[in-house]
């Protein structure tokens, strides 16, 4: 049943923050990917009121199930490649990797008020493809005797997502453009893994992630230029800033060189993060 988030002039089944919200706070896996894909269907159809909301409530945590338990980095479950539970495990980090963007997806969605349509358009079909990827990750671990909660996971990719909530520009820059990029970088070598594996599945599965990825990527930086170009801020080093600033120095590497720029980093944009190396902070 929907939450109470009644508008002054209708319904709130016909609102899109009415139904990204519920989605968010859905506990179930199963349950908040339905209705994930229920409301980015109505969106798409142009049935969802996007002009006025209820004013957003501060919500710091998305609905969770009791499984998996959530530890600190260092505790999750070994993923030692040459065991089959060791790759199941791996499969069950990328499954909660993308759990957790689709409530990234509908938290900027029902968070960021007074945006161009652009923006929920973008952030809603990431939510689909997100969904379709923790689906497509759940699959293979069924196949494999295993589920959703079979393991341990941690929270940092939502910790960030909470420190940066309040500023736009951070979230889109630290978020996607730091942290969810970095899928770019470690998908190819994931695919090669797989592929000694002899898991066809999986690569297929990584190659669809990996393709999308560069969108959802794209859609982040997009709206950090967004944000610098309203506050009139140098994009390039001001992303160099939020990296001290949130990362405490430079990207772990090898970066992913062409796929970043495809999704949105320019050449100038790359040297500088290499050169954060080489020079340490200023």
């Amino acid at each position: 049943m929907l939450s109470d988030c009644y508008q002054p002039n209708g319904n709130p089944l016909q609102n899109l923050y009415a139904q990204t919200k519920e989605a968010f706070l859905t506990a179930d896996p199963d349950l908040k990917i339905q209705l994930t894909q229920q409301a980015v269907s109505r969106w798409n159809a142009g049935e969802l009121e996007w002009l006025d909301g209820d004013t957003p409530e501060y919500l710091q945590q998305p609905g969770q199930p009791d499984k998996p338990d959530i530890v600190l980095p260092s505790d999750v479950n070994a993923r030692k490649f040459g065991k089959e539970e060791g790759r199941a495990a791996l499969i069950h980090s990328l499954a909660h990797i993308e759990l957790t963007a689709v409530n990234l997806a509908l938290d900027a969605v029902y968070r960021y008020r007074d945006m161009p349509q652009a923006f929920y358009a973008d952030w809603m079909q990431c939510a689909a493809e997100e969904a379709n990827h923790f689906m497509a990750l759940r699959g293979r671990l069924r196949e494999m005797g295993y589920d959703y909660g079979s393991f341990k996971a941690h929270g940092e990719l939502w910790g960030m997502a909470i420190d940066t909530a309040d500023d736009m520009l951070e979230r889109m820059g630290i978020v996607h453009r730091a942290l969810e990029a970095r899928a770019l970088d470690v998908i190819p070598k994931a695919i090669q893994r797989f592929d000694q594996a002899g898991d066809s599945r999986m690569i297929e599965i990584l190659t669809m992630i990996g393709n999308e990825e560069i969108g959802h990527v794209s859609s982040g930086t997009r709206w950090y230029h967004y944000q610098c170009q309203q506050r009139q801020l140098e994009p390039n080093q001001t992303f160099i800033d939020l990296l001290w600033k949130y990362m405490k120095g430079p990207l772990k590497g090898p970066l992913n060189h062409e796929a970043r720029l495809q999704a949105g980093f320019t050449e100038q944009e790359m040297t500088m993060i290499k050169m954060m190396k080489q020079t340490g902070k200023s």
